[in-house]
């Protein structure tokens, strides 16, 4: 396998002294886990935050189970994970793909959804102008992944996007988290608490 594609970071996990865990969801390849060497070092640590966009080089050889990946940072996220509602906005979304999509499979409507929700969390005024694309990213996911269609809703005044919101949580948890909710659902946790703060 040898591919260079445009990709989401969607989670890093150290592996080693220096190395990375990646996993990058690219339109045409899907969800990919690949090995970044010296991705903990000083230069490649913050190109490897979730939410990032990335140009991703992974080549697999014979008989490797994990391709090796190379990455150049296109547009970095940083400077909203310091802010706790679009860093939790960004936590749970990177989270979500990375925990409930499988390994190599296409989706590219998935892709195109979370770029434009990463574009409106860093970009929109307040969260009511990135929440219903929250919605309606949770309601794709679980449409694309075969759980059939759900009534997003939530484009009205605020308290309709968050029961709109709170309404998709218990079929995310039950349908494609059913098997890892705990760790994956506090990030939505953290992001709904930080939504209900809002008045």
């Amino acid at each position: 396998m040898h591919l260079r594609s445009p990709a989401i970071v969607c989670a890093a996990r150290s592996h080693g002294e220096t190395g990375v865990i990646l996993r990058v969801l690219t339109e045409e390849h899907g969800l990919v886990a690949a090995y970044v060497a010296g991705g903990r070092g000083r230069s490649l640590r913050p190109v490897l935050m979730p939410g990032n966009l990335v140009e991703a080089e992974l080549r697999a050889r014979p008989g490797s189970q994990l391709p090796s990946a190379r990455v150049e940072l296109v547009a970095s996220r940083g400077p909203w994970l310091g802010e706790p509602l679009p860093a939790a906005a960004i936590g749970w979304a990177t989270t979500l793909a990375a925990a409930a999509l499988p390994e190599r499979q296409p989706f590219p409507a998935l892709y195109q959804a979370l770029s434009a929700l990463l574009d409106a969390v860093c970009h929109a005024p307040s969260a009511r102008g990135w929440l219903p694309g929250m919605t309606a990213f949770e309601a794709l996911l679980l449409r694309e992944l075969g759980y059939g269609e759900v009534p997003r809703g939530g484009d009205g005044d605020w308290a309709a996007q968050l029961a709109a919101f709170d309404v998709l949580g218990p079929l995310v948890a039950r349908y494609p988290l059913a098997d890892r909710r705990g760790d994956v659902m506090a990030a939505r946790a953290m992001l709904r608490e930080r939504l209900g703060r809002i008045a």
